[in-house]
């Protein structure tokens, strides 16, 4: 799931920057978490918005702490956000340049402008898709919105987040599936689920715990294993 944070003083901005978002993230059956901020110095007040969100927008014009300094302190921490400047004004091209700033939007062109920026964004990101077939048909799923896979009897079950959690079915072995999808981040925790790392929260006293609420029991024989593959993971993260 995408994290993603608009920042910016004026409330109508803030809502068609939103509102924007969800029409580009419901189009292309995209998952994200949004969160607002009016000012910079809201945002910075809690110091892990420093390094939690995939795409964070920020208005440059801001009173008391501004779009360049608060990305100025979002790289002095991390590089990984996607940071977008959002302006009025067109003669800022250079500091964004310094907080490497993604994109560079205007406000009066925000319809035009929105898909394109987070259409290279997205490339950036490089999202990973599968194509399978399911009962329900062939579909292609983006990898990270798949949270787990259950082996239930002769068919894999895939709980996958859209706007809410779908479920798709298809026959075979999770050994297969988990061969298919091993290079994307996903690990065997026990004969019958295969997790997305992406979507672990903690793993410890023989459970994993994943974003969406679920908890699954780790056997003990195979435990070790499992924690030492997520914390090889998250060190690569």
């Amino acid at each position: 799931m995408l994290k993603i944070a608009v920042c910016d003083d004026e409330k109508y901005y803030r809502n068609r920057i939103c509102a924007l978002l969800q029409d580009y993230l419901n189009l292309h059956n995209l998952n994200a978490s949004t969160e607002e901020f009016s000012s910079g110095k809201e945002f910075l007040s809690e110091r892990d918005n420093l390094v939690k969100y995939d795409i964070v927008f920020l208005d440059i014009n801001m009173d008391e702490v501004d779009g360049i300094r608060t990305a100025q302190q979002m790289r002095s921490y991390q590089s990984e956000t996607w940071i977008v400047l959002v302006t009025a004004f067109i003669n800022y091209a250079l500091e964004g340049y310094k907080v490497g700033a993604v994109r560079y939007i205007m406000k009066d062109a925000l319809d035009v402008q929105m898909t394109e920026c987070m259409d290279a964004i997205l490339k950036k990101m490089q999202l990973q898709k599968v194509t399978l077939s399911f009962l329900e048909g062939e579909r292609t799923l983006y990898t990270d919105n798949i949270i787990y896979v259950e082996s239930r009897k002769h068919k894999c079950v895939f709980f996958y987040m859209e706007k809410e959690m779908t479920i798709y079915e298809t026959y075979g072995k999770l050994d297969q599936i988990e061969e298919e999808l091993a290079r994307y981040g996903f690990l065997r925790i026990h004969k019958s689920f295969l997790v997305n790392m992406k979507h672990v929260k903690r793993i410890g006293n023989y459970q994993a715990v994943l974003d969406s609420g679920e908890e699954f029991s780790v056997p003990r024989l195979r435990f070790a294993k499992v924690r030492d593959a997520f914390v090889a993971y998250k060190g690569e993260m």
